[in-house]
């Protein structure tokens, strides 16, 4: 169907109609600081988080579920603030996102170093105007051209073939901007990512983590063919990372008890989590190279634990001696269990990521699956001590949810809050997989690998075995927090939390390839951690510690 429909014609109502909203109202935060005020100044700018939008121009065809995209600009922009770009995104999901929006607070905001410029000219990327695609109207997505010294954050979308206003965006002095690369597709004509053709990209920061500068902007890239490197748009960077924006501690308590999420154990697991504290004091030992016959108990809060270091195979903790107590310890306890809170900022302070840590004794046996076939992996998988973690991402605008990060084996998944099952409020829900202990926002079997083999991860329906999150968290870890948060001893040891796997991981798939040659492949696809490549180390060991969350591949 040729361009131009009108939206009149336009029978499917779209997810994107839908503005998403929590289940209930973001409670009125403690007071304090320059978290939740609606302002963050970065150097020489002051930004607003805005979520109100008109739309400008929606695709009905191409992109994530054939489902078209819809193209906005932010509404309601306060008196000196400017636009830096354009938002964009998917139809088939409620409406639920934000751009930044910019005000000059520097000094020079008049003089011609301004940390904002008008651009001196857009260049059209590309326009719907000859492509068969189902829409509403024309669209047509420009470039701001940046003077000297400035950069372009974001495009400008238009439905006439008429150059936008120069007054209708801003540039940033470069000093101002960082890197950035395209993250997850959000549209082209195509139904695959993988088309070469045109595509729009949202953006983030190249460097991610505790001390990168780099400031999520919101908007999105459009480009024709292969991704441009370095890509012709920037994003912020917070010059000062003073971080007076993250939220004090008993702010932090809020956030936790509001958004904690509830993890629901399958209903035929056999390996608990446990807090650390029922850990050590029901028995686990510390074991020290060369010592072998010598093991020790381990002090409740492990204050006898080597601290600090590194993991040089000197140490590491493993089950009781004694049978029964280590078939006990084995189990868990999840009545026991507590989430161990790390605070960090995320993308130059507007952001603060809560990784929540969970700590399970026992790592139980995989899963393969074979067509239908389901093919038990005997000892692989199986390995003492596994930490598993949730992570909300907070907005420090407001102290909205955003999204919330649930590893699975050695990578994992962000899943934004319109796709979260909530519970009690703004409370997520999550579900840990049998024996795996892998969590996902929905129950059921997820399947890790290649067409029709890979690794079962299952999950079961709200069970009698749930962990409320937001009891009895502990924060263990906050640097920005200063000296208000004492780091308990076990956080660093930074040794392993089980012995070194024995078994040989490939006798192993060979005895079972014997019985399903098909199984040749699975160890392609077999996250490392069930491989033993990845050992179970503490928290503070783990790449996301201070960095980014680590997605797995789709």
């Amino acid at each position: 169907m040729m361009g131009n429909q009108s939206s009149s014609n336009k029978i499917e109502t779209l997810p994107i109609d839908t503005k998403f909203k929590l289940p209930a109202n973001i409670p009125v935060w403690p007071q304090g600081g320059g978290f939740a005020t609606g302002t963050i100044k970065i150097g020489d700018l002051k930004l607003i988080q805005i979520s109100s939008f008109n739309k400008i121009w929606t695709t009905l065809e191409g992109g994530p579920g054939n489902k078209g995209a819809s193209f906005f600009e932010p509404a309601g922009i306060p008196e000196g603030f400017f636009t830096l770009g354009h938002y964009s995104q998917p139809n088939n999901n409620p409406l639920f996102g934000w751009v930044l929006v910019a005000k000059d607070d520097s000094s020079s905001s008049s003089s011609e170093n301004g940390a904002l410029k008008k651009p001196n000219d857009y260049t059209l990327v590309w326009s719907s105007k000859s492509q068969k695609i189902k829409q509403d109207k024309d669209g047509y997505i420009w470039l701001p051209t940046a003077p000297e010294g400035y950069k372009a954050l974001g495009h400008v979308v238009t439905t006439t073939p008429d150059k936008p206003p120069l007054d209708k965006i801003r540039c940033v002095r470069s000093d101002l901007t960082d890197q950035c690369e395209t993250h997850s597709w959000i549209w082209g004509p195509s139904k695959s990512s993988d088309d070469k053709g045109f595509n729009v990209n949202e953006v983030r920061p190249s460097n991610r983590g505790i001390q990168a500068p780099g400031v999520l902007v919101g908007t999105f890239l459009a480009h024709n063919g292969e991704t441009p490197s370095p890509l012709p748009i920037a994003c912020l960077k917070n010059t000062n990372m003073d971080f007076s924006s993250m939220p004090n501690l008993p702010q932090v308590e809020a956030l936790l008890k509001a958004y904690s999420p509830f993890m629901y154990l399958h209903n035929e697991e056999k390996y608990q989590p446990a807090s650390t504290k029922w850990y050590f004091t029901n028995g686990a030992l510390l074991y020290k190279k060369g010592e072998e016959s010598k093991p020790v108990g381990v002090e409740p809060n492990g204050s006898n634990l080597p601290q600090g270091g590194n993991n040089d195979g000197e140490y590491w903790l493993d089950l009781p001696l004694d049978k029964a107590n280590q078939k006990k310890v084995k189990k868990g306890d999840y009545k026991s269990c507590q989430a161990y809170v790390h605070a960090k900022p995320m993308f130059g302070g507007i952001f603060t990521d809560l990784a929540m840590w969970v700590f399970y004794p026992f790592n139980g046996p995989g899963t393969a699956r074979v067509g239908v076939i389901d093919i038990p992996l005997g000892e692989i998988g199986e390995h003492i001590g596994d930490w598993e973690h949730l992570t909300l991402r907070v907005s420090n605008f407001n102290g909205e949810l955003k999204k919330v990060y649930m590893s699975q084996h050695s990578g994992g998944k962000w899943v934004e809050a319109p796709q979260l099952e909530f519970q009690s409020g703004n409370k997520s829900v999550a579900y840990s997989s049998l024996n795996g202990h892998a969590i996902y926002p929905k129950a059921g079997v997820v399947m890790q690998g290649l067409d029709g083999i890979g690794l079962k991860n299952e999950t079961s329906n709200k069970s009698d075995m749930v962990i409320d999150m937001g009891v009895g968290f502990e924060i263990v870890a906050g640097d920005y927090l200063g000296s208000q948060i004492v780091e308990p001893p076990w956080i660093n040891y930074l040794r392993q939390w089980g012995p070194k796997i024995t078994y040989d991981v490939a006798k192993e798939l060979d005895k079972l390839e014997k019985v399903f040659p098909a199984l040749q492949e699975l160890e392609e696809v077999l996250p490392n951690e069930l491989l033993g490549e990845e050992g179970p180390t503490g928290p503070k060991l783990k790449r996301n510690w201070s960095g980014d969350e680590i997605e797995s591949k789709d």
